[in-house]
């Protein structure tokens, strides 16, 4: 039986691998190395991060994405954006020097109680037996279209995220949802690869991020405006280096704070390349879309009430991801209903080192940001999550002392009030 099993291999799952390798657990990662980055971006999107602000974690600070770029003659530089290859393959060099366990590219299919641990299934080999689980499955499970899209035949709308070469939609008109950088950096790609993208937003106007100032800058300045992970001023600073103190909030705060800081805003070296080639629709709200042949007719409305009718060839929905438990298939579902939960957004009540209310489970990433707040969006939340969420395994593993071999685990009587304790032999 594992001591750990961390399911997810991208930032946050091979963070977490290296520090729990480093304290001597037994762990296994599973899933593809990197995967939403390398499968579901498309080709020729760049890093919005800062490269100083987008390090996977291992517990000596090494291995940073500095030092790969370093290995490979490259600049890692601030206000020098970095093509998203490379920080997919950094993440692949991450995982094979910073002291983790080789990624098993396996499906996980379910995960679920067994005696004191847990059993997780994939679709390619036998189950496994672990004493704890941590899942960082990233953003794939929470995305999120507008509900007017879905009764679209499939191959008339997609997201954003689910494309990795764009030069299918050549000579083709495109309407992108979206008023954020993945949407503003999708449309640029679509025009420069020879479609007709439009893109329609609620918005009544685009935020553009500005050039970021140097790092060396006069006290004063530095003291006014103070860089972080997240970006400059004090309160980017708050949610970048005290995820601690967010999780302290009352919940309804932290669920607010999650789903409006930083919000959509392009990144400052898009703008002429958007600028220059994407027609806007602003202030239009889409309230029906409907598939005409092979073509789809949006019902767009004004913020005057007026209404404008879009007749495109297919339909790009760049509208985020939503986290929520409920989207978790691959959970057992018992055990998804008994996990006690942040407010009204489903999503997991975590402990202070990200241990969910059921014992042993822990939860990494977006799933995350209603308690700790919006770091866990992004990459560099991965710092602070890794080192924390391995002293809470460790916890739970001291503990509780050494678990049966079989299957067939006794100590029921540790499953969380309500939960029925027969499912648990």
């Amino acid at each position: 039986m594992d001591d750990l099993v961390v399911v997810g291999a991208g930032p946050y799952g091979l963070s977490i691998a290296a520090h729990a390798a480093a304290a001597g657990l037994g762990v296994r990662v599973l899933g593809r190395p990197m995967a939403s980055w390398r499968d579901h971006m498309p080709a020729g999107m760049y890093l919005k991060s800062e490269p100083w602000s987008s390090n996977l974690s291992a517990p000596d600070g090494r291995y940073t994405l500095a030092d790969y770029c370093a290995t490979r003659g490259l600049a890692a530089e601030h206000g020098s954006p970095l093509p998203i290859r490379t920080f997919s393959a950094y993440g692949l060099w991450f995982a094979r020097h910073a002291g983790g366990p080789g990624v098993e590219e396996v499906t996980v299919t379910e995960v679920a109680p067994r005696g004191d641990g847990f059993v997780v299934r994939t679709a390619e080999g036998p189950p496994l037996l672990t004493r704890t689980v941590a899942l960082a499955l990233g953003v794939m499970p929470f995305v999120n279209f507008p509900r007017v899209l879905r009764d679209l035949p499939p191959s008339h709308y997609s997201h954003s995220s689910g494309h990795r070469d764009l030069t299918r939609f050549a000579g083709r008109e495109v309407a992108v949802l979206g008023a954020g950088q993945a949407a503003l950096e999708t449309a640029a790609l679509l025009a420069e690869a020879g479609a007709r993208p439009c893109l329609v937003a609620r918005r009544p106007r685009l935020d553009w991020n500005t050039v970021p100032q140097p790092l060396e800058r006069p006290l004063t300045r530095a003291l006014r405006d103070p860089h972080s992970g997240l970006g400059t001023g004090w309160r980017s600073w708050v949610w970048s280096e005290l995820p601690w103190a967010v999780r302290r909030l009352p919940a309804a705060t932290r669920e607010r704070i999650a789903a409006t800081a930083l919000g959509p805003a392009g990144a400052w070296w898009l703008r002429d390349r958007f600028e220059q080639r994407v027609p806007v629709l602003l202030s239009h709200h889409l309230h029906r879309a409907v598939a005409v042949g092979e073509r789809t007719r949006l019902g767009l409305t004004t913020a005057a009430g007026e209404s404008v009718v879009l007749d495109v060839a297919h339909v790009i929905a760049a509208t985020g991801f939503t986290p929520q438990l409920r989207r978790l298939g691959l959970l057992d579902a018992g055990l998804r209903a008994a996990l006690a939960t942040v407010g009204d957004g489903g999503t997991p009540q975590l402990g202070p080192r990200f241990e969910s209310s059921w014992p042993g489970l822990f939860f990494a990433g977006l799933l995350t940001a209603p308690s700790f707040g919006p770091s866990m969006r992004f990459v560099h939340g991965a710092g602070f999550t890794a080192g924390r969420l391995v002293k809470g395994v460790l916890g739970r593993l001291g503990g509780r002392g050494p678990l049966p071999g079989s299957p067939g685990g006794t100590r029921v009587d540790r499953a969380p009030a309500g939960y029925p304790k027969t499912y648990l032999r």
